[in-house]
């Protein structure tokens, strides 16, 4: 379910909401059991533009997308603010240094590549970039990736429906649930993206890379994931609850199961000289 800004609400800077960025370790368990992983073409584009396989992943969370670039035969080392998050990605074997992105010490250390999945967001967009192109090697690819999901009109509505009664006053929201919305309510944040590593300096133009597949939930897959959403992480638990029991009754209403579209957008930009 995309997480964005909501268009009522005057904070449009994702990274200022510091409280929300560091919730995700409360079930660091549970996120990496239920968040999705990401497409293995993805990984081998990255790859291929990247001049080697040292990887600095941000936001490296539980180690999904780590992992995933190690098993391609990456060397990654992850940057977690979260140290509950940290020290899963630890336990499953990636090496991850605790701090946010824009105050952590490079110590002189270069990389080919640097890449956050679905955690760029958290990162100020123009102290992030700068910091990227000082960590990354000429000819080296920084590529922030996102997943944007797109359910059953049915899910998002009564998603959206019970939400706003529960937290009405967050500055996040779910999107519309008309359908064919998703990407069109992400595309702020690429943008905001893409203008950081502009005003940043030191690379190509950003591009956007698509790739499109989808995942099939059923009703307890997507009632497990759906907690580790930044804007149901700090409800409380009868709060949450009442959400879990609205989506669940929609997901009955389609059998006890759907098919999500999924679009993963990386925006990417190449260190000049």
């Amino acid at each position: 379910m995309p997480i964005i800004p909501s268009e009522r609400s005057p904070e449009q800077n994702p990274h200022r909401h510091r409280q929300i960025a560091e919730s995700f370790g409360v079930d660091a368990q549970r996120y990496d059991r239920a968040r999705p992983r990401y497409p293995d073409a993805l990984v081998n584009r990255v790859l291929a533009a990247s001049p080697g396989r040292d990887v600095l992943n941000v936001g490296c969370g539980t180690g999904i997308e780590a992992r995933q670039f190690q098993a391609a035969g990456c060397a990654v080392l992850g940057v977690e603010p979260d140290a509950r998050m940290a020290e899963f990605a630890r336990d499953s074997g990636v090496e991850v240094e605790v701090a946010t992105f824009e105050s952590w010490d490079p110590a002189g250390r270069v990389f080919d590549a640097v890449i956050a999945g679905t955690a760029w967001h958290w990162v100020d967009p123009v102290a992030g970039a700068a910091k990227a192109a000082r960590v990354l090697r000429p000819g080296g690819l920084l590529a922030p990736f996102w997943h944007v999901g797109e359910p059953p009109a049915e899910v998002t509505e009564a998603f959206t429906a019970i939400y706003r009664q529960v937290v009405p006053d967050s500055p996040f929201a779910v999107r519309d649930a008309r359908p064919g919305t998703a990407l069109q309510g992400y595309q702020p944040l690429f943008t905001r993206a893409a203008d950081g590593i502009r005003d940043a300096g030191g690379f190509s133009d950003p591009q956007q890379w698509r790739f499109d597949w989808q995942r099939s939930y059923t009703r307890d897959e997507w009632l497990d994931q759906l907690p580790t959403f930044g804007n149901l992480t700090q409800v409380p638990p009868d709060a949450l609850a009442r959400v879990l029991d609205g989506v669940g009754a929609a997901i009955d209403e389609l059998g006890g199961s759907f098919t999500m579209p999924y679009t993963t957008v990386a925006v990417t930009a190449v260190r000049t000289p």
